[in-house]
């Protein structure tokens, strides 16, 4: 049933689309507001006339981070909840309800975001046709066969030297799988991009982080193959896609709005904070969800387009050693410790500034320190704790004074 359902969401994909009007909730959307009001705890206990959509409240991030089980619509059967783990790349990390079902259709609407690029996966048995490359300290890889792919393969491996037995390993394994393409985000690539691989995937798929022109244009000559950026949450699953006029707008039921700080609409071209609702996870529905990111909205095309947009660019930061150091690193090894949250700043000098909201205790007992020195190295570490609360949204975590640099340099 679940692999019916991921296959009608792929010609749905597919399907022609309605055009937008702005300021005009289409028929669906009122359907999902309706649907959330009633069988979902959070927007039932907040309440709202679903026919009334644009004064419906926003939701924030801090909303779904504080009880995400209550995004849960009722009428879902438990036993088929998955939780997945935001980075912590624009604010403290957190639990993010899902489904098998959810999971598997990114996999339709990556085929999508490929397809405006004049690409298509053949998938089929004895091949692998994706593999994810990460470069952190420690992540979850693992290999995987994909039904909707007709049995091809999806590998996900990390370029940490301690994942291999050898330091020719990953680029002969990579080698041999010979993918179709590589997904990853920018830190990753330019790691990889260090290493002599041989194979030239079809294209290369950017998430997670901001993919500047530059970096784009080295990987592009590199490895031969177009560079796609896409733009995607946790949250919502995948977003946009990069084109010449934007980042289009990937999922046919994902709803997007621009709003002012104070709630108020931006018409089409002024800039103001993404706002969602819908998208294609059953068990996390978006109604009017902040995303923290900025972009202005053209409705000038048969697909709706993000200007502009203004989302988690990468940070350079580095340890002792001037190696480059991945936030998402930093991250992890600050979730086990009671923050609310945290601006790490790298000086020019490479010392690094942390500022904490949180327990007096993680600051007290040298918790943090703890943390981050094995991250860093011997830099020198100030920490300062901010009796108030975070900012409104989501807190910028990271910042560098380490002057930016293109993939030669990483």
């Amino acid at each position: 049933e679940g692999l019916a359902e991921a296959r009608r969401f792929r010609r749905d994909m597919f399907a022609p689309r309605a055009p937008w009007r702005h300021g005009e909730a289409p028929a669906w959307l009122a359907a999902l507001a309706a649907r959330c009001l009633a069988q979902v705890p959070f927007y039932r206990k907040r309440g709202g006339d679903p026919d009334d959509f644009f004064r419906l409240p926003t939701t924030t991030r801090n909303d779904l981070a504080s009880a995400p089980w209550e995004f849960i619509p009722d009428d879902l059967p438990a036993h088929d909840v998955l939780t997945f783990s935001t980075s912590g790349s624009t604010g403290p990390a957190m639990a993010v309800p899902s489904s098998p079902v959810a999971a598997a259709c990114y996999l339709p609407a990556l085929e999508y975001a490929l397809a405006r690029h004049g690409i298509a996966l053949d998938g089929g048995r004895g091949r692998t046709s994706i593999v994810l490359v990460c470069a952190q300290r420690s992540t979850l890889t693992y290999a995987s066969l994909s039904t909707l792919l007709d049995g091809a393969g999806f590998v996900k491996i990390n370029l940490a030297p301690g994942e291999w037995r050898h330091p020719d390993d990953p680029v002969r394994f990579l080698d041999d799988l010979a993918p179709e393409i590589l997904t990853g985000d920018p830190f990753a690539f330019a790691r990889l991009a260090e290493l002599p691989l041989r194979h030239r995937p079809k294209a290369m798929v950017s998430t997670a982080m901001a993919l500047t022109s530059g970096t784009r244009a080295a990987l592009e000559s590199r490895f031969s193959c177009p560079v796609i950026d896409v733009y995607s949450l946790t949250e919502s699953r995948m977003i946009a896609v990069a084109t010449p006029r934007g980042h289009e707008i990937v999922p046919h039921r994902l709803y997007v709005e621009i709003l002012a700080s104070d709630g108020t609409p931006r018409p089409p071209g002024e800039r103001g904070e993404i706002v969602l609702s819908g998208g294609f996870n059953d068990y996390l529905p978006l109604l009017r969800y902040r995303t923290g990111d900025f972009a202005s909205l053209d409705l000038s095309g048969a697909t709706p387009a993000l200007r502009d947009l203004e989302g988690r660019p990468p940070v350079r930061l580095e340890d002792s050693r001037g190696r480059p150091v991945n936030t998402i690193d930093v991250t992890k090894a600050l979730t086990p410790l009671p923050l609310a949250g945290f601006h790490l700043r790298q000086r020019a000098d490479r010392s690094i500034e942390l500022t904490g909201w949180g327990a007096l205790s993680v600051f007290a007992d040298g918790a943090v320190r703890a943390a981050l020195a094995p991250i860093f190295g011997d830099l020198t570490i100030s920490l300062r704790l901010d009796d108030h609360a975070p900012p409104d949204g989501k807190p910028l975590p990271f910042s560098s004074e380490l002057p930016p640099d293109e993939i030669e340099g990483w």
